[in-house]
């Protein structure tokens, strides 16, 4: 699991062992993308650059060990290749991203739409969707297709939202939360359920952890969308600015623009129209400055946080463990990371 805070010391156990289980996810999705091709082949290997934080399969591990009857540290073949279709539809969704935003770093690596072009990085794409379809269908679990074709069907509609919704200036809060609910929250809300589901826990504490995810999620994305206006390159691992230069409004804009003054939002209209016309001289610092002025920033973050109070409210039907306490440790993680 990568460390984004601190441990403390009677979750580090857990932690050692959720280590050890996410090189077997790893392993499981390299074993997947083996292509006898060596064009297709040499593609599936560069995104192996693309894994970061590695939070969907932390997640269905976690919840997976969170869920078991005897609360012991124990998860089978199943956990661990659900974990690894989780993180294989992550991944095409970056790379599908990276074409929609023209972005030409992720994981401070160039992205295969700089190195290969946009059609060789949508088609790798559909390849992950398609491998990670049929790595599901090799568990015992014929439910789980059922879950991350929903969460996938969802990924794309809010993507689709977002597409209609670009340089909509009038976009409002309720539309910016069903485009990041189905976006980002359904494959974190996926990912929770599929861990519970595993398990055998109960329907209702597989709903409690989907309801979790989708909470995360929310804030998850809230506090990417502030990485983007307020973090570098170098430290964030891929290029900033992006929803700006896309004419995709998050939520600090979205605030700023109905809270702004006449003359403070026709100057934040022509701040967005230079970025997304590259001009020189202007990058999304600019923007942010001009959102601190309506405390737009502040608004952004303090939705994160409760997002993330609403997703440990959603744990309290789980029983005390050591993996439920570290779900509510990574909930504080998500708003607290700078990466």
């Amino acid at each position: 699991m990568h460390a984004l805070l601190e441990l403390p010391e009677n979750l580090l156990s857990v932690q050692s062992f959720l280590a050890d289980k996410i090189v077997e996810v790893e392993s499981r999705f390299d074993e997947q993308l083996v292509s006898a091709l060596p064009p297709v082949s040499a593609l599936c290997a560069h995104i192996e650059r693309y894994r970061g934080k590695m939070l969907r399969p932390t997640l269905v591990l976690l919840c997976g060990l969170a869920t078991r009857a005897d609360a012991s540290q124990t998860l089978d073949a199943d956990h661990i290749t659900l974990a690894a279709v989780t993180e294989m539809v992550h991944m095409a969704t970056l790379v599908h991203d990276d074409v929609l935003d023209e972005a030409e770093v992720r994981r401070r690596g160039l992205t295969v739409n700089k190195l290969r072009g946009n059609e060789a990085a949508v088609i790798l794409g559909d390849f992950l969707i398609a491998s990670s379809y049929h790595l599901c269908s090799q568990t015992r679990r014929p439910e789980a297709a059922l879950v991350i074709g929903r969460a996938s069907m969802d990924m794309c509609e809010g993507e689709l939202l977002q597409l209609h919704h670009r340089e909509n200036f009038s976009i409002d809060e309720t539309t910016y939360e069903a485009i990041v609910r189905r976006k980002t929250g359904a494959l974190i809300g996926a990912s929770c359920r599929l861990g519970g589901l595993a398990s055998g826990a109960a329907a209702e504490v597989c709903d409690a952890l989907d309801a979790f995810g989708l909470h995360l999620g929310a804030a998850f994305q809230i506090q990417d969308d502030l990485l983007d206006l307020t973090g570098r390159e170098r430290v964030v691992g891929k290029s900033v600015g992006q929803d700006a230069k896309t004419g995709k409004l998050t939520l600090p804009v979205i605030h700023h623009l109905v809270n702004a003054d006449n003359a403070q939002r026709l100057e934040t209209v022509r701040l967005l129209d230079l970025l997304a016309e590259q001009a020189d001289g202007v990058d999304a610092r600019d923007l942010a400055g001009a959102l601190d002025t309506t405390g737009s920033i502040e608004h952004a973050r303090r939705e994160a946080v409760d997002r993330v109070e609403q997703a440990k409210s959603c744990l309290a039907c789980l029983g005390k463990s050591d993996a439920k306490s570290l779900l509510e440790f990574l909930t504080k993680a998500v708003v607290d990371r700078a990466f």
